[in-house]
């Protein structure tokens, strides 16, 4: 599945294709951002402005695409998979002249990239339980769980109320010198007993 996400919005763009070279992404992908930013807001009008936003990107990045000199202003950060076929320069400087910039996940950190996160949910909602006979049938499960998704999506944010939970656990939670155990509730002092693992040498 082709697949583009949003998350401050939830939306999700798919599209169920059987191979998927370059010669079948990249085109996808310059439609899906070309409608997409159509719909953005007028970029900033100043020049300064422009190359200030990419260079204050570009500032983090361990390491840097060449920028071209002259540099439409940005308008979109497109977050990829570290793969080879996401930087050939036909596509790179495409991206450029549209004001998007690519940011790659580094290598093994591909639980970075959301568009993965949205893919396992609509995945599950498609086929669990089901028994496609054909890809057909797969693509056309997808494309019907992404319309149904994008009747109501769910923005999806770093951490969220799933950590702030998990950080009121940890919290709650004491630590046993020696050892990596904890526990719900303060271990008894003098007078108490407690029965647990045994250890001996």
């Amino acid at each position: 599945m082709l697949t583009l996400f949003h998350p401050a919005d939830g939306r999700v763009r798919i599209e169920g294709v059987t191979t998927c070279p370059n010669a079948v992404l990249h085109p996808w992908l310059k439609r899906e951002l070309s409608e997409i930013l159509a719909g953005l807001p007028d970029p900033p009008p100043t020049a300064q402005a422009a190359q200030a936003a990419w260079e204050r990107w570009q500032a983090g990045l361990a390491v840097k695409p060449t920028l071209p000199t002259e540099l439409p202003p940005l308008r979109m950060l497109l977050v990829l998979d570290n793969l080879a076929g996401h930087k050939t320069p036909e596509f790179v400087l495409w991206l450029f002249a549209h004001g998007v910039m690519p940011v790659y996940t580094p290598v093994g950190g591909s639980w970075l990239n959301m568009a993965e996160s949205i893919q396992r949910v609509l995945k599950r909602r498609a086929l669990n339980g089901q028994h496609p006979a054909t890809p057909e049938e797969i693509i056309a499960w997808f494309e019907a769980v992404a319309r149904h998704w994008n009747a109501e999506p769910t923005p999806f944010e770093w951490g969220g109320k799933r950590a702030a939970r998990r950080k009121r656990q940890r919290e709650r939670r004491h630590r046993l010198g020696g050892s990596g155990a904890q526990t719900r509730r303060p271990v008894g002092r003098k007078g108490q007993r407690a029965y647990g693992h045994v250890h001996s040498n």
